[in-house]
């Protein structure tokens, strides 16, 4: 059995990424001044984060439509594969499962969509370990196992300067009943289980890069690590450095 991976593109897996492990990434899509554009598509992430400050009315996001993925489905079924796995950012924090559930219905139990109950690389690691075992030989239940796996192993932590976009997101509760206490200082989070918790908080940017590497460190040896950034790469390299996946 061929089994096809695919996934959105808020699992951050870059075109390189998904040309090597052949995943098809559909793109959710940004809306800034009523005009949509593919995210990746248009606008750079790099130009957008630059600007979101200056937005307004703020920009907002969207699910791909249930056609697009169907579109998707289509395309990899005329590409000879008999299965298809379709995983997905969190059903807690996004409309994109539910657009894909529906996209799936016309093809029977061809398809299996999984709510990854993470985001970002979170996501995107249990995709391309999906992929890997399918480029294996693995068969369905193999597939789902790794995803499965991968899923309870994965941690994905953050530090947000800002709580603006989180509590526009309105997917947050105690974003919203705190939100006035934490305005001045940078949070951390973690998602678990599709949930968005609050680990803790830093005064400084510095100090709160300090404390996240070290939380990275007091995870011991790790299969893969990823250090994501909205622009701040000057940052991110050197608190990512001397951590070996």
């Amino acid at each position: 059995m061929r089994i096809a991976i695919i996934t959105d593109s808020t699992s951050d897996i870059s075109p390189e990424q998904a040309e090597a492990h052949n995943i098809l990434v559909v793109p959710t899509i940004l809306i800034i001044n009523e005009k949509e554009y593919l995210d990746g598509e248009g606008i750079s992430r790099e130009t957008y984060y630059q600007q979101l400050p200056e937005l307004n009315p703020p920009p907002t996001t969207a699910a791909p439509s249930s056609g697009t993925f169907a579109e998707a489905y289509e395309l990899r079924f005329s590409q000879g594969f008999d299965h298809i796995i379709s995983i997905h950012v969190a059903s807690s924090l996004s409309g994109v499962y539910n657009a894909a559930k529906v996209g799936a219905q016309d093809f029977g139990d061809r398809i299996t969509v999984v709510d990854s109950q993470s985001l970002t690389l979170g996501l995107g690691f249990q995709a391309i370990a999906a992929s890997e075992v399918a480029a294996s030989g693995g068969d369905l239940e193999q597939v789902l196992a790794v995803i499965e796996d991968t899923s309870k192993r994965v941690r994905v932590f953050a530090m947000l300067d800002t709580l603006v976009q989180l509590k526009r997101s309105g997917r947050v509760s105690w974003v919203r009943a705190s939100f006035g206490d934490i305005l001045k200082v940078k949070l951390f989070v973690e998602v678990r289980e599709g949930e968005v918790l609050r680990l803790g908080q830093a005064r400084t940017r510095t100090n709160g890069i300090a404390q996240l590497k070290q939380r990275l460190d007091d995870l011991g040896p790790l299969e893969r690590l990823a250090m994501l950034h909205t622009n701040a790469e000057d940052e991110a390299r050197p608190a990512a450095r001397g951590m070996s996946p």
